[in-house]
């Protein structure tokens, strides 16, 4: 029986003392990282991303070095119905981590609508499906932690990026929304909130060389760490650095067609 098959009984055999953890996007950057993280700290795992092959070494990896249980699902979740069929494999888990996502960079009357449908499946509505069949289990054992990967691009508009940026402050508003909901129930809801990071993103969104990715990034390990830390504090948000602290604090005081240009300097082609 191969990895996929067995994920649906995951959550019935063998779990750890904390628990069984769900990540998305684990086959590399951010999602790589958190996985870590995860075994390190004893919980077993579902990850869950495109490529079975990465999938597949970072669970043995993960198995061996921390001897907990770590199996794999290969599923696009840009198409719709992707989170039923995650749900379908894994029908409860203990800790969520919603990191999976992707940006376009282009006029946004010039990108494929195809893309943009896929974009807006992947950033925001299979982390919201998602978080909606897991948070119910979690209330009800009034236990479990759920952390979205949103980014300091939601604080502001980004011309040349408008999908993107436009689905990162969706994910912020609904993170919050969502600590608020859960305050005081034992389960808690977390927004990180990454600058400019070191991770496959830069290539797939095709910003090599737009000035916001020429300087210098941050790494994705220290990235992570914070992010795990925040969540399992139960913290509303997280934002890793200095410089992103202060722009997040500094955007509602600037001119607003000020910040628009700037924007767009910071990632036009």
């Amino acid at each position: 029986m191969g990895p996929d098959e067995e994920v649906g009984h995951m959550e019935n055999r063998g779990v750890s003392a904390k628990g069984l953890a769900v990540v998305t996007g684990a086959s590399g950057g951010l999602g790589l990282e958190f996985a870590r993280l995860l075994a390190a700290d004893g919980w077993n795992l579902v990850l869950i991303a495109r490529s079975r092959d990465k999938l597949e070494t970072l669970a043995r990896e993960l198995r061996d070095s921390f001897g907990i249980e770590a199996e794999i699902l290969a599923q696009d979740l840009s198409v719709l119905g992707a989170a039923d069929a995650v749900f379908a494999r894994v029908s409860r888990c203990d800790v969520l981590v919603n990191n999976a996502g992707f940006a376009s960079n282009g006029a946004f009357a010039s990108l494929p609508e195809t893309r943009i449908s896929e974009e807006l499946l992947l950033d925001v509505v299979t982390l919201t499906q998602l978080t909606r069949k897991y948070l119910p289990v979690m209330l009800q054992r009034k236990s479990g932690r759920i952390l979205n990967v949103a980014s300091t691009a939601g604080f502001l508009p980004g011309p040349f990026m408008a999908v993107y940026y436009a689905a990162k402050a969706y994910v912020i508003s609904f993170s919050e929304a969502l600590w608020e909901e859960t305050r005081g129930t034992g389960v808690t809801v977390t927004c990180l909130c990454p600058g400019a990071t070191a991770t496959g993103f830069v290539a797939r969104a095709e910003v090599q060389n737009v000035p916001l990715f020429k300087g210098s990034l941050a790494e994705p390990g220290s990235v992570a760490r914070a992010g795990y830390r925040a969540m399992m504090a139960g913290k509303r948000i997280e934002i890793p650095g200095v410089s992103n602290k202060l722009l997040a604090s500094s955007v509602p005081f600037m001119p607003r067609a000020s910040l628009l240009r700037v924007s767009r300097k910071m990632v036009e082609k």
